[in-house]
């Protein structure tokens, strides 16, 4: 982002751009490039190379410019390492000092308020229009009803509980499921189960039972689903970006339709979490190894499904499609409280976490979109993805250039 001190900041004549006597003139120095028309504007870019080792040349960028962050209800690793050894300063969660809040949860509106030009959060408000899965399904809902069932048939046909327990009695009667149930504000696939009956479900408060994708492509008898990562840098206009790289997620348990098998999470469920406490589980201790165990790149999986003669090209269109529509169900309610508590259209920005389940006939569904996805490190593989994008997505949010490792959607709404 542009590296706008705390500080006022001085421009000589010479567009050199100074916070110090240490003035950092250099104009190809590797952590910075220029923007602006005069390119007097400098703008932080990160390498992924410094979440797990300290850099001088690196580091001396953020001192320069005195860039401080904070983390708030939440612990990152990566995100604390990327940024202390590029030379951010971390201050005290409750500092108003700072050019970066990174916070697992949603802020008040009173903090969105609070904030200056020059600073950002890693939330947009509202973001739970997308994030709790009630929310999800209803505004895609909406689309449907709006602009045709087809166009945004993105997700599968799903109810929410108690208030639309009929319906479902009524669908059930016709489609004995399986059904997927599922709490609308969990993760990491907690409290969620299969049944094949409606007295099997446990009648709490605001569940959702989905119909159950029981055709999943499968690789080597696996069933698997893919976490893709997002960023969203403006919804006015809607500006995303969608890495280019990401996580499949393989169950433990070859994968079986009859219904004797209804309750083996490890085989109808892809949760790394849930995965992790199986025997079966099979890590990779090499990052350069990408196609073994149950956690394969993004990249891997389509490598795979080329040679299997599939139209992987299709696939990722229809994926990109996907993001899009849903990324616009939730548009006007986070862009309408954008206006209403943050003061400047550049201090949000969001990380989201899509999971896609792909099914037999290469048609991707959207199963749930996380807010502050994971970015646990457990394998090397974890690192080697992650690293980059956090890094990438950094130097993304200052200026909206395209870098290497991402692929841009840009839309804008009339």
């Amino acid at each position: 982002w542009p590296l706008i001190s705390r500080r006022s900041l001085a421009t000589s004549a010479s567009n050199c751009v100074c916070v110090s006597s240490n003035c950092l003139c250099t104009r190809d120095h590797p952590c910075i490039a220029w923007s602006g028309l005069s390119k007097t504007i400098p703008i932080l870019l990160f390498f992924p190379e410094a979440a797990v080792s300290k850099d001088g040349n690196i580091c001396s960028t953020g001192e320069q410019y005195h860039m401080a962050f904070k983390i708030v209800r939440t612990e990152s690793r990566l995100v604390r390492g990327l940024l202390t050894n590029h030379g951010f300063h971390e201050v005290h969660p409750n500092s108003n000092d700072f050019n970066l809040m990174w916070t697992g949860s949603h802020l008040k509106p009173y903090i969105l308020r609070s904030l200056q030009d020059f600073q950002k959060v890693n939330h947009f408000p509202r973001s739970y229009e997308l994030t709790r899965k009630d929310r999800l399904y209803k505004n895609i809902q909406r689309m449907q009803q709006t602009h045709g069932f087809k166009n945004f048939h993105i997700v599968p046909q799903t109810f929410v509980l108690p208030s639309e327990y009929q319906e479902f009695c009524n669908c059930f009667a016709k489609d004995k499921g399986p059904w997927i149930i599922k709490p609308v504000a969990s993760s990491r696939g907690r409290g969620i189960y299969l049944v094949s009956n409606p007295n099997q479900i446990l009648m709490d408060e605001n569940i959702l039972v989905s119909r159950y994708i029981n055709n999943p492509l499968l690789i080597d008898e696996f069933k698997f689903d893919v976490r893709l990562y997002v960023l969203v840098t403006s919804y006015d206009p809607v500006l995303i970006y969608m890495y280019e790289e990401g996580l499949a997620r393989f169950a433990t348990v070859k994968y079986d339709r009859t219904s004797k098998n209804i309750k083996n999470t490890f085989m109808h469920l892809t949760n790394y979490s849930v995965n992790k406490k199986s025997s079966d589980y099979v890590s990779c201790d090499d990052p350069e190894v990408e196609d073994y165990g149950n956690k394969w790149s993004m990249s891997a999986v389509l490598r795979y499904l080329k040679q299997e003669g599939k139209d992987t090209t299709l696939l990722m269109r229809q994926v990109e499609d996907l993001i899009i529509k849903a990324v616009l169900s939730a548009e006007l309610q986070i862009a309408d409280a954008c206006k209403m508590y943050v003061p400047h259209k550049t201090n949000c920005f969001e990380l989201y976490g899509f999971d896609v389940l792909i099914d037999s006939n290469l048609k991707p569904w959207l199963l749930e979109v996380n807010l502050s996805p994971s970015l646990a490190c457990d394998a090397p593989l974890d690192l080697k993805i992650k690293a980059s994008m956090i890094a990438d997505m950094f130097s993304l949010v200052g200026d909206l250039c395209k870098l290497p490792h991402i692929a841009a959607s840009l839309i804008h709404i009339k």
